[in-house]
């Protein structure tokens, strides 16, 4: 006997349930971080399932870029490494350090150096081991003319006097995880930096930070890349900041996957959405329209298909 099929049955069609999610790179996640050692193959489908395309692995020790670039290759096409030590760092290079994260940019899977930088708020390294650590890998980005992914807290001076004497870097440069001030985000701008938002977005309430940057029209689309930075940066959508019309502007299938797999001890790459709807909400523009542009920004940036 033929099948008939039972009309009160929701039969859903795959197309379609993906014309509703929005098209997303999330260009730093850590991957490679203990929380998601148990289940991370159930954290890349959450992520595929809310519309995240491609995920960028960011490194902060010799251990994790090899970790890292371990993972892209299991997950080839989905997950990306990059190959840096962070500034926390600092104090653990070696004289071989720098050819050993050379073999490991070199492969099509490392997309760029980083995460590399200056932090003078955490003395877990001394300032003059940073800043040697920080030009050494600004020359290893130059030499084998990939991106580099930065990190600043604290030493807005000094890592702006090295950017300098390295210019022109000829190379794209990335602020991760930006949470400092409107004046310094302005300096990155002016050199040509692209801005990492994360959902720290969303406990900036100092007035002069990374709002300002988007209600100025300082910051523009073309110079963004978000990044979930999970497992930490949960984007806090019923945050006290956060006005009544932007947060009914949130769709509810963005807010489940925020809701129902995502809290502030771990953040998941699926919070993608829910940032790209805030942010497009700040700027005054489609959230469909901020997530092509920031993917279209990350897969020109990084060389990715």
């Amino acid at each position: 006997m033929a099948f008939q099929p039972n009309s009160t049955v929701k039969v859903l069609d795959p197309i379609r349930e993906n014309y509703d999610n929005y098209l997303l790179i999330d260009v730093g996640s850590n991957m490679v971080n203990k929380k998601f050692s148990r289940d991370l193959e159930s954290v890349l489908q959450r992520a595929k399932d809310s519309g995240v395309q491609k995920i960028i692995v960011p490194c902060t020790s010799l251990r994790t870029s090899k970790e890292a670039l371990r993972l892209a290759r299991i997950y080839p096409g989905a997950l990306y490494s990059t190959a840096g030590i962070h500034p926390h760092e600092a104090k653990s290079w070696e004289d071989n350090y720098y050819d050993e994260l050379r073999d490991i940019a070199k492969n099509p899977e490392c997309v760029a150096i980083g995460i590399c930088g200056l932090d003078y708020n955490k003395d877990f390294s001394s300032p003059d081991i940073q800043r040697k650590v920080f030009e050494l890998q600004i020359s290893l980005a130059k030499e084998i003319k990939k991106p580099i992914m930065l990190h600043q807290k604290g030493a807005h001076e000094d890592f702006l006097r090295i950017l300098k004497t390295h210019l022109p870097l000829e190379l794209p440069a990335i602020l991760h995880s930006f949470t400092g001030s409107f004046e310094e985000a302005t300096d990155y701008i002016n050199l040509g930096m692209y801005i990492g938002i994360t959902g720290g977005l969303c406990k900036d309430s100092s007035g002069s930070g990374i709002k300002k940057l988007l209600s100025a029209g300082t910051l523009t689309l073309d110079r963004i890349l978000v990044q979930s930075d999970s497992p930490f940066m949960y984007p806090n959508a019923r945050a006290a900041n956060l006005t009544d019309a932007l947060k009914s502007s949130l769709t509810q299938r963005s807010l489940g996957f925020l809701q129902r797999y995502c809290t502030f001890h771990r953040n998941e790459p699926c919070s993608l959405p829910i940032l790209v709807e805030l942010l497009a909400g700040f700027i005054g523009k489609k959230p469909d329209e901020v997530a092509l542009a920031t993917s279209i920004n990350a897969l020109k940036i990084f060389g990715m298909s």
